[in-house]
């Protein structure tokens, strides 16, 4: 991780517009109608049906995804009692988290004031605003009496993360560390270093989890909190130990299994770490100097397994890991609180989380081959897109079953989709094409079968039920790489096309494309010596019937692969070309953008064979197209080069297909913004239609444009390239393709396939 310094931490806060966070509107805003419904006279209707049920509020406000997070400054971060206005970069950051992990708006709420009554009050007073409460940065011993009030007085979800946040988190690590070294929490000795909120909270968590308060030793600045001692305040009498033989850390540690701490760093010493039992687990959660550096207590003994609050080590315990998805869950559900239920659900929650495969995303965020449940990695990383569905709907089921939830969730699968559509994980038509794709699996080949990728992507597809994969590649190295990345190939085939035993189907091949090549010069020995090559073994496969799609593209150049497919599949009957789209989703909707890949200069032919297969393409993903053919001119404004080459291609496109959608050439913010366009050109043939298909005038443009997109905005997704054309279900990726990427298009193949084998 880089180190922060303080001039990078300034110049992030300020330059641009100072600040983190903004309002964005939600609804349109450009006319003068729009600004009438907004506020006044439409704005009145709403109010009027709140006023007859107050819980209308849900419906036509932002109160159902709107949290505060409210401080008084009083115990901001490591830096204490720094005041109200000084800790508002803090709570613009955690409405930052709670925006970009849950999709929950938030306004961050200071209150300059310290006295716990007047704080209740005020935050009282401006309740009705919100969905839900987040009390962040208050000091101990205040915090409690005010979460307290708080709960009881108010009708919608209030915590105070920074006791209950840490504590689940820890609680979950705490579950599964205590797994992998085989020991009991109802045995287990634990000593908690500090008591304030944080560790309050956490030991009353581990005691609902079955830890015995009397095997529990918790210390505070002054040493082990004793039941002799006559300093206590009510939270830390609740955990005072009888034990009068102990009164420092170094005694308390000894032969204890666990060690959490919340206190200061460097309190805890190598040999302190010695000192405790086989297995020891270690909690090390002072911010930003942990009381133990994980380099000393790895150093200290072997069989230690370690927490922080750092990124940079395994096992993080971070707050972020919890609280933007419990309260999307209580959200989701308008409860009235976050009861212990709903704590107890979040823990075990993320605690299953990370004893399941790791997405291939988090693997490569943190630069690894694979996380795998053990001593490395018994927390889930905060980076995992499967925590908003997972935390969310285990506390959402937890509010609605404890009696807190004023709505009822009944479609769990629909829930956890709206829940990844709502943070751009997964859009509405992959989740279909997948599911269709998994009515009926196909025999899918993955070309570059000893890329690492590849084999992640056909493991995904096959656990999927997506389809049934083939690996090409030698069989050795296949399993060799996949023993170092701990992948389990266990019902994938795998066939080293240029193994001896190959021998046979390599010449049937080689005949079958010397027969169908012949004419253009062909011979035998030519079509044998190129069954050596993967991706003429693996397109014959499909061409023969010997398999029923194929991926490549990791490794080979398209100049290469596209002649390959030209030679063995060929093109569909009725056209000169093929080429490939790019499916784009984004808050916008749904654009084809063609063609994306293989032909770099179109001419005029080129062009309409593009746009006519586009148009069966969108079709072929049920939707209707409205084509648009892109250039940087308007319907002949520009006679000359590109422009005129776009402007003939249309022509032609609408002599063959009267019935299609379609016309140009246009620049892309007349196909994009339909009102502007049917304005300025009323005489076009798409009026009064929504454009969903672009076809751009060259390979550059389509190119850049997709990628464009893609680099500038994180909540768009893509699916492709998407091969058209092609006599059989042939699929290219990209280089740079992740696993996700890989696997939409495995889905896209097979559907393919299943159109393909639908017309014999």
């Amino acid at each position: 991780m880089a180190k922060i310094t303080k001039e990078m931490a300034l110049r992030y806060h300020s330059e641009g517009r100072p600040g983190k966070i903004e309002v964005v509107p939600t609804k349109p805003y450009r006319t003068q109608t729009d600004l009438s419904l907004a506020y006044s006279p439409g704005v009145a209707e709403p109010c009027l049906e709140i006023q007859k049920n107050p819980d209308d509020a849900y419906k036509y406000t932002d109160k159902g995804n709107l949290v505060a997070v409210i401080s008084n400054g009083t115990a901001v971060l490591g830096l204490g009692d720094i005041g109200a206005v000084s800790g508002k970069p803090v709570m613009e950051g955690k409405g930052l988290l709670f925006k970009i992990y849950g999709g929950i708006d938030v306004f961050d709420i200071e209150i300059n004031e310290k006295d716990p009554e007047k704080f209740i009050q005020a935050v009282k007073a401006i309740a009705p605003t919100f969905g839900g409460i987040n009390l962040e940065d208050i000091k101990a011993p205040e915090c409690f009496e005010i979460e307290r009030r708080l709960k009881e007085e108010l009708d919608i979800p209030v915590m105070h993360d920074d006791q209950h946040g840490t504590a689940i988190i820890s609680a979950a690590g705490l579950i599964n560390a205590l797994q992998v070294n085989g020991k009991n929490i109802n045995d287990v000795k634990i000593v908690v270093n500090g008591a304030g909120a944080a560790a309050i909270s956490c030991t009353k968590l581990y005691v609902a989890l079955g830890a015995r308060k009397e095997n529990i030793v918790m210390l505070d600045s002054k040493g082990v909190i004793r039941a002799d001692r006559t300093d206590l305040n009510a939270q830390k009498k609740e955990f005072a130990t009888t034990r009068t033989d102990i009164t420092t850390l170094e005694e308390a540690v000894k032969g204890a299994d666990v060690f959490l701490g919340l206190s200061k760093g460097n309190v805890l010493s190598q040999d302190m770490v010695r000192s405790m039992a086989k297995d020891p687990i270690v909690f090390a959660l002072a911010n930003p100097v942990p009381e133990i550096t994980y380099e000393e207590a790895m150093a200290s003994r072997p069989d230690v397994l370690m927490s922080t609050g750092r990124s940079d080590y395994p096992n993080q315990i971070n707050n972020v890991i919890g609280f933007p998805y419990i309260f999307r869950g209580a959200l989701d559900v308008a409860a009235t609180a976050i009861n212990e239920e709903m704590k107890l659900a979040a823990v075990y929650a993320i605690a299953d989380l990370a004893k399941q495969p790791v997405p291939d995303i988090v693997n490569e965020v943190y630069h690894v081959s694979n996380f795998t449940f053990g001593p490395n990695y018994f927390i889930p990383k905060p980076v995992d897109p499967r925590l908003i569905t997972e935390v969310s709907t285990a506390v959402a089921k937890a509010a609605i079953k404890s009696g807190v939830a004023r709505k009822t969730i009944t479609d769990w699968d629909g829930y956890k989709q709206r829940l990844n559509q709502l943070m751009g994980y997964e859009s509405k038509l992959s989740r279909q094409l997948n599911d269709f794709a998994r009515r009926s699996p196909q025999r899918v080949v993955f070309a570059e079968g000893i890329h690492p990728n590849m084999m992640k992507a056909a493991i995904e597809a096959k656990n999927e039920g997506i389809c049934y994969p083939i690996l090409l590649g030698n069989t050795e190295k296949i399993n060799k790489i996949a023993e170092e990345l701990e992948l389990n190939l266990d019902g994938i085939e795998i066939i080293n096309l240029r193994a001896d035993r190959e021998a046979d189907r390599r010449e049937r091949y080689a005949k079958i494309l010397t027969e169908k090549r012949q004419r253009q010069g062909m011979t035998f020995q030519e079509a044998n010596d190129k069954m050596f090559d993967r991706n003429y073994f693996g397109m014959m496969m499909v061409e023969t019937g010997d398999a029923d799609a194929f991926i490549t593209g990791v490794y080979t150049r398209y100049r290469d692969t596209i002649q390959i497919a030209k030679d063995v599949i060929g093109i569909r009957e009725g056209y000169s070309h093929f080429g490939t789209m790019h499916i784009l989703n984004s808050d916008k909707g749904t654009f084809f953008l063609a063609d994306t890949l293989i032909n770099r200069h179109p001419d005029v032919d080129a062009l309409v064979d593009t746009a006519k297969l586009a148009a069966d393409t969108v079709k072929f993903f049920n939707k209707k197209p409205v084509v648009a053919m892109l250039s940087y001119s308007n319907f002949g404004a520009d006679t000359d080069g590109t422009p005129a080459t776009v402007h003939k291609a249309v022509e032609i496109v609408h002599e063959q297909r009267p019935d299609l959608d379609i016309d140009g050439e246009m620049q892309v913010n007349f196909a994009i913004d339909d009102q502007l366009r049917d304005r300025t050109f009323p005489f076009n043939r798409l009026k009064g239609k929504v454009v969903n298909t672009l076809i751009f005038p060259n390979l550059g443009s389509a190119n850049t444009s997709y990628k464009m997109l893609a680099a500038m905005n994180n909540n768009v997704e893509l699916i492709g390239p998407i091969q058209m054309g092609l006599n059989k279900p042939i699929h290219f990726i990209d280089f740079e393709s992740s696993v996700n990427d890989i696997v939409n298009i495995v889905a896209v193949a097979v559907i393919d396939a299943i159109v393909e084998k639908s017309k014999k």
